[in-house]
C-alpha cells in the first residue's frame, strides 16, 4: 500500500532495518564464490556480522535515538517485477523450496534467504518512497543481502534482488518521483544498477569503484549509456591503492559537478564500505572519516539541488570490525548529528603512505572529466 505525506511531514532521518535480513545464509564459502575440495569451510565474507555490529553500534552510541526507526514489510512479487523477470523470480522461489542454490553468478543462498532478500528489497522500497513523498527528508536502509550486482534475470556477486532498481522503478511507476541520481561508492562496480537504467535519460547512474575488481566485464569509463540514456551513466574505475586524496579529488572534480548538472529530484547512494582500508575484498585505503566526508558532501548537495531528498542503501563492506565504524560515521553525517564514536585507526590510516593524491590519479580523473558524453 502506498503511503502519502501529510501537511506536517516529519523532516527527520529514518533508519530502515529488520532482523530478517540478518538471517540470510550464503553458506560456508569464505571469500570464494563456492565451496571446494581443498577449501576448509568458513563463514562467507558476506556475513551478517558487519551489518549487525553496525546496528548494535548505533544502539550503544545513542545515535539510533536520533533516528526514526522503521521496520517496513517485505517486497511483494508485484514490487519485484518492476525490475526482475518472472522467470528469474520463479527460479528463486523454486530454489528456496529445494533448500537453496545459486542465483546466477556468485550469488549462493540457502533456505530462508529469499525471505531475507524480499525483506531487504522492502527496506529500500520504503526508504525511497518515504523520502520521495516527504514523509522523511533522509533515510538509511540497512539492506542485506546487498543488491547492486543483481541483474533483471539473475543474481550476481552476493546479490539476489536489485534493491535500488526495484525501489526506484516502483517509485517512478507510481508517480512518486521523476529524475533520480544513483551514486555507488561500493568498491565493486554497480553493474546491476547500471543495466537497469542504461538507456533511461531520467536516471543518472554513477559508480566510483576499484578498476578490475568484480565484476570483470563491466565498469569501464567508456560505458556512458545508450540511446536516450547516453551521457547518463558515469563510471570512475579507480586504480587499486587509491586513498583519501584520490577519492576526495574524484568527488570534487567529477562526481559532484556531474550530479549538480543533472539536477535530480532524489539522490540515492549505494553505500558500500568495502573501499575501506581494512576490507578483505577491496584494495583501497579509505578510513571512516572519508565516508563521513563523502556523506556530508552528498547531503549538502542534496540540500542544494533536490530539497535534501537523500537515501542511502547499504551494499558491501566485509570487515566485521571496521565497517561498523565507517557506517556509524556515514549515518551520523547523514543525520547531521554530533553523536560520534572514536575510531582508533582513523588517524593512523590517514597517515599511511600514498594517501595523498598521486599524479597518475589526478591525470586519470582530469581526463575523465574532459571526456564525458553529452546527454542525448
Amino acid at each position: 500500500m502506498t503511503r502519502t505525506a501529510t501537511g506536517d511531514a516529519i523532516h527527520t532521518t529514518g533508519f530502515y532495518w529488520h532482523e530478517r535480513c540478518f538471517w540470510h545464509d550464503p553458506g560456508a564459502i569464505g571469500v570464494f564464490s563456492s565451496a571446494g575440495a581443498f577449501l576448509q569451510p568458513q563463514p562467507a565474507s558476506e556475513s551478517p556480522e558487519s551489518k549487525r555490529r553496525l546496528k548494535n553500534l548505533l544502539e550503544v552510541s545513542g545515535l539510533i535515538d536520533e533516528l526514526v526507526v522503521v521496520k517496513p514489510p517485505p517486497a511483494t512479487r508485484e514490487d519485484l517485477e518492476y525490475f526482475h523477470t518472472g522467470r528469474y523470480l520463479d527460479e528463486l522461489e523454486k530454489g528456496d523450496l529445494q533448500g537453496g542454490g545459486d542465483g546466477g553468478d556468485c550469488a549462493p543462498y540457502t533456505a530462508g534467504s529469499l525471505a531475507a532478500a524480499k525483506q531487504s528489497a522492502g527496506l529500500a522500497i520504503a526508504a525511497v518512497e518515504d523520502v520521495a513523498l516527504g514523509i522523511r527528508r533522509r533515510a538509511y536502509a540497512l539492506c542485506r543481502p546487498p543488491g547492486h550486482h543483481a541483474e533483471s534475470d539473475r543474481g550476481r556477486g552476493f546479490c539476489l534482488l536489485g534493491n535500488i532498481p526495484v525501489a526506484i522503478k516502483r517509485a517512478r511507476a507510481l508517480g512518486q518521483i521523476g529524475r533520480v541520481a544513483v551514486l555507488d561508492w561500493d568498491v565493486h562496480h554497480g553493474n546491476g544498477t547500471q543495466s537497469a537504467f542504461y538507456d533511461d535519460p531520467d536516471v543518472f547512474t554513477l559508480s566510483i569503484h576499484q578498476a578490475g575488481n568484480y565484476p570483470l566485464d563491466t565498469g569501464a569509463f567508456e560505458e556512458q549509456g545508450e540511446g536516450a540514456g547516453l551521457g547518463c551513466n558515469l563510471n570512475a574505475p579507480m586504480p587499486p591503492g587509491c586513498g583519501i586524496g584520490a577519492y576526495r579529488y574524484a568527488m570534487s572534480h567529477l562526481i559532484l559537478p556531474a550530479l549538480t548538472d543533472f539536477r535530480p529530484e532524489l539522490i540515492v547512494v549505494a553505500c558500500g564500505y568495502d573501499a575501506c582500508a581494512k576490507d578483505p575484498l577491496g584494495k583501497m585505503l579509505l578510513n571512516s572519516g572519508a565516508f563521513s566526508e563523502m556523506t556530508e558532501q552528498i547531503r549538502k548537495l542534496a540540500e542544494q539541488v533536490c530539497d535534501g531528498r537523500l537515501v542511502m542503501v547499504h551494499e558491501g563492506g566485509y570487515s566485521e570490525g571496521y565497517a561498523p565504524l565507517c557506517g556509524h560515521a556515514a549515518i551520523a553525517a547523514l543525520a547531521d548529528s554530533d553523536t560520534r564514536v572514536p575510531d582508533p585507526q582513523n588517524a593512523e590510516i590517514a597517515a599511511w603512505g600514498y594517501q595523498a593524491l598521486q599524479p597518475h590519479q589526478r591525470e586519470l580523473i582530469d581526463a575523465w572529466s574532459k571526456s564525458l558524453a553529452t546527454p542525448a
